[in-house]
């Protein structure tokens, strides 16, 4: 049996069609089904809905054979152990450093100000910040990271970023792009190894899919 472990959403949804290239099709909808664990049509293969942050940690510790996951997860919750074959191209977005329409950013960071920072991505903003040599005091949130600089919980927040109208909408601009995102495959190393009879066409079948686009 090989497992694939997806998140409900947007990586699900763009997933389906590289499945499908594979001969693989999803028989339940993760939106109207209560069932975590989705049979397909193919006997052997079994797709399993977790939090996006927690695919990794599934397909490290083998309760899946494989996984779909944005870059962002594997840099904050780690990919070390994990086999990552190919961006897939999917579930593109960008990471950026957004603040409020009447702050000055540039001058702030100019002058060596000391900005605090509201975000869930908290080693991607770190890295981000340090590199550039300026000093930060990070805030995490998990939600809702906008209403940050609008109460003055902080001066920027680090947030994905797709078409940009949920800041417009708060009243926030866009003043950094800090890195693309966009959706791996990761492979558990040791299935690799026992199932790859099977895996390893599964792979060559999402590999050409993703050419072909």
């Amino acid at each position: 049996m090989i497992t694939l472990a997806l998140s409900k959403g947007r990586i699900f949804d763009e997933t389906l069609p590289l499945l499908k290239a594979a001969g693989i099709e999803v028989l339940d909808d993760p939106e109207t089904t209560r069932k975590l664990m989705l049979a397909t049509n193919r006997p052997d293969v079994r797709v399993v809905l977790v939090r996006a942050s927690d695919v990794p940690t599934y397909v490290e510790y083998g309760g899946a054979d494989l996984g779909v996951v944005g870059k962002d997860t594997l840099i904050e919750h780690g990919g070390q152990g994990l086999y990552q074959p190919l961006d897939l191209n999917i579930a593109k977005c960008r990471v950026s450093v957004a603040v409020r329409d009447d702050f000055d950013y540039a001058t702030a960071v100019r002058s060596g100000s000391r900005l605090r920072v509201a975000t869930k991505y908290t080693a991607i903003a770190r890295t981000f910040f340090a590199e550039k040599g300026v000093h930060v005091d990070m805030v995490k949130l998990y939600g809702s990271m906008e209403l940050a600089p609008l109460t003055g919980l902080a001066d920027a927040i680090v947030d994905m970023v797709s078409t940009g109208n949920t800041l417009k909408a708060n009243h926030l601009v866009e003043v950094e792009r800090i890195m693309d995102i966009s959706a791996r495959l990761v492979v558990n190393q040791a299935a690799l190894k026992l199932k790859g009879a099977v895996l390893r066409p599964m792979l060559e079948a999402f590999a050409g899919a993703v050419r072909k686009d």
